[in-house]
């Protein structure tokens, strides 16, 4: 992504409410990317695009908050324990991760000993991780809470797309136009096809789409508790994880799993 991820001016200068500095402070706890463990204030500058003196005071006012640790040495920072109590305050409100953990172990536990299975929801353009039941065998492909994949290219994104009600949808789309006009076309076929095979057979599918190696398939999960949106799916590696296995054998355990899932949130709320 580029910078315009962080910062669309354009559409927060109509919300007077938005806080700016307090917007920006997170912008730079979210330049963490998967396995990086400290950064430098250039490398947060090119990623948010401010300027340097701008995020020196940020990252100094986020050390006085313990969500950053400076290491004096490098001028390198790191993440502090305090998104961390950020990150359980979280995890505690989802407790549709506990609800699914039986589902989940159950299609983990089935006949490929390489399927993966995880719940995630969505953030801006991307989709995150909240359940995970990981592969029973050593494999490269390793997922885990808080791992993110892409909204429009994988199973997972496409089935929460699919279940988003049409005016929540059309502002996603209008977002990612606003930040990433190029491959919007792509974007909107690629959706389209992806309702139709959920109208069509019952499921998300992606096969080598999100990366080469990588197969899954994938259903919304309606959450009845304050109305969220999940999605689930069933995948792994390429040359374990078969297209015709998972469309054959996981699919519809997988559309029992998510149907009980959302019936027992619905209970809940009676």
């Amino acid at each position: 992504m580029t910078n315009t991820e962080f910062f669309d001016a354009p559409l927060r200068g109509k919300d007077r409410n938005f806080v700016t500095a307090l917007a920006r402070g997170l912008e730079v706890l979210r330049c963490f990317r998967p396995n990086e463990i400290e950064l430098t204030n250039a490398e947060f500058a090119e990623r948010t695009g401010l300027a340097k003196a701008t995020i020196s005071r940020l990252t100094h006012t986020l050390c006085e908050l313990d969500y950053l640790v400076v290491d004096p040495r490098t001028g390198t920072y790191r993440l502090s324990a305090g998104v961390l109590q950020l990150g359980f305050g979280v995890l505690s409100g989802l407790d549709i991760g506990d609800r699914a953990e039986k589902e989940m172990r159950a299609l983990r536990n089935g006949p490929n000993s390489y399927v993966t299975v995880a719940l995630a929801e969505q953030h801006r353009l991307d989709v995150v991780y909240v359940a995970v039941q990981r592969s029973r065998e050593e494999v490269a492909l390793t997922m885990r809470i808080g791992s993110r994949l892409p909204l429009f290219f994988s199973a997972i994104g496409r089935a929460i797309l699919v279940g988003m009600d049409e005016a929540e949808r059309q502002e996603v789309f209008a977002y990612v136009k606003s930040v990433e006009p190029d491959g919007q076309s792509a974007r909107v076929a690629g959706f389209e096809r992806a309702r139709h095979e959920y109208n069509t057979v019952g499921f998300c599918s992606s096969y080598g789409e999100w990366r080469a190696d990588v197969n899954g398939i994938a259903v919304p999960v309606k959450s009845f508790i304050g109305g969220r949106l999940y999605g689930m799916n069933v995948g792994g590696p390429s040359f374990h994880v078969r297209k015709k296995q998972l469309e054959t054998v996981y699919a519809k355990r997988l559309f029992e799993a998510a149907r009980t899932l959302s019936m027992q949130t619905l209970s809940d709320v009676k």
